[in-house]
C-alpha cells in the first residue's frame, strides 16, 4: 500500500466521522456546510480563474452563478431540516448514494480497466460507470423501511438517477479541471485533492435526490 493510498484512506475516515457528527449535531451541519461551501466556491473560482483569465464578464457569470446555486442548496438544507427534520434521511441517502457511486466507479475501474468512458477524464472507465451503479443499489435494502411512501421499484430508478447525477458533475468538474490545465482543485485534503474534488458528484446529487424522494 502507497502512501498516497494510504493518505486517501485516512482522509475518507475523517470525512466520514465528519459525516455521522453532521448528521447527529445541528451546529456542526451548520459549521460544516458554511465552510465546505465556502472553500468549493473558492476552488471553483480558482478553476474559471485560470480558464477565463482574460474574459472578465464570463469570469462573472460563472463566479456569481456558482456562488447562488451553492448558497441555495446550503440554505436550502438547512431551512429543510429545521422545518421537516423526517427529511433528512433524504439527504443522507443522496450523500450515501454519490459517495457509494465514487468507490464503486474506482473498486470497478480498478479491477476491471476496460474502455474508456470519455475523453474528459481519461481515467473513467465504463466498467467503472457499472460499478457506481452496482455500489448505489447495495444502499436500497438498507433504506427501504427508513424512506417512507417508496416501493421498491421507485426507490431503485431513483437511485439510477442519483448515480447518474453524481457521475455527471463528477464529469463536469473534471471537464473544467482539464480547461484550467490541473489535476486537482487544491491540495486541502491529503490523498484527494481539494474539497470541490470531493462533493464535484454531491452538489449536483443531493437537489436531484431531494426532488425525487420527496415528489416522485
Amino acid at each position: 500500500m502507497n502512501l498516497e493510498f494510504k493518505k486517501r484512506i485516512i482522509t475518507s475516515l475523517i470525512l466520514l466521522t465528519l459525516l455521522v457528527f453532521m448528521y447527529f449535531y445541528s451546529f456542526i451541519l451548520i459549521i460544516s456546510l458554511i465552510i465546505i461551501a465556502v472553500i468549493s466556491w473558492i476552488e471553483f473560482y480558482g478553476l474559471i480563474s485560470k480558464i477565463f483569465n482574460k474574459n472578465n464578464i464570463l469570469r462573472f457569470i460563472f463566479k456569481s452563478f456558482s456562488m447562488i446555486y451553492l448558497s441555495l442548496i446550503v440554505f436550502g438544507l438547512l431551512y429543510i431540516i429545521s422545518s421537516k427534520p423526517e427529511l433528512k434521511i433524504f439527504f443522507v441517502y443522496s450523500i450515501l448514494v454519490s459517495i457509494a457511486s465514487d468507490v464503486g466507479g474506482l473498486v470497478f475501474g480498478k479491477l476491471f480497466k476496460g474502455r474508456r468512458l470519455t475523453k474528459i477524464s481519461p481515467k473513467k472507465t465504463i466498467w467503472g460507470s457499472v460499478g457506481s451503479f452496482i455500489f448505489s443499489f447495495l444502499l436500497i435494502p438498507f433504506f427501504l423501511d427508513l424512506i417512507f411512501n417508496h416501493e421498491i421499484i421507485s426507490l431503485f430508478i431513483i437511485t439510477i438517477f442519483i448515480s447518474l447525477t453524481t457521475q455527471l458533475g463528477d464529469l463536469f468538474i473534471s471537464f473544467i479541471k482539464r480547461k484550467a490545465k490541473v489535476k486537482n482543485t487544491s491540495d486541502l485534503l491529503p490523498g484527494h485533492g481539494g474539497v470541490l474534488d470531493r462533493i464535484d458528484g454531491i452538489i449536483f446529487a443531493i437537489p436531484i435526490g431531494y426532488l425525487l424522494l420527496n415528489y416522485f
